[in-house]
């Protein structure tokens, strides 16, 4: 994939966070509640500000902690849709970048993923 830094991926994101990310960026010196919210079933979800990530800088088009960013940022624009599957996700401008060999490769890593985040989610919110 040729990423464009167009940044289109960053905005009003919803991201999913897994206990590893969170524990990264903790480690890295950020603060949980500054970069994480927890919806009603559990799920730790990436905050947004002035409608883009926390950590998306729009003036230079950059990911301020790319080299530590959420599992789901690495295998972006892979991504899992309810009704389809797992596909490239068709805001990015640079979906056609993607090869199938890639989005075979990604696919798998964002169905582990969800899985894991599933299970943590789950643990979070014990019914």
């Amino acid at each position: 994939m040729r990423c464009l830094n167009c940044g289109v991926c960053c905005k009003e994101t919803e991201m999913l966070l897994s206990q590893e990310d969170i524990k990264l960026l903790e480690k890295n010196g950020y603060q949980k509640e500054s970069f994480a919210r927890f919806d009603k079933a559990g799920y730790a979800i990436l905050r947004n500000r002035q409608g883009n990530c926390v950590f998306y800088d729009p003036k230079k088009h950059r990911c301020n902690i790319y080299t530590m960013r959420p599992s789901g940022c690495r295998v972006y624009p892979v991504i899992y849709d309810e009704d389809k599957g797992i596909i490239i996700d068709n805001i990015c401008h640079a979906q056609d970048t993607v090869s199938e060999q890639e989005k075979q490769r990604k696919g798998k890593q964002v169905a582990a993923l969800l899985k894991r985040i599933d299970n943590q989610a789950q643990q979070n919110n014990p019914k």
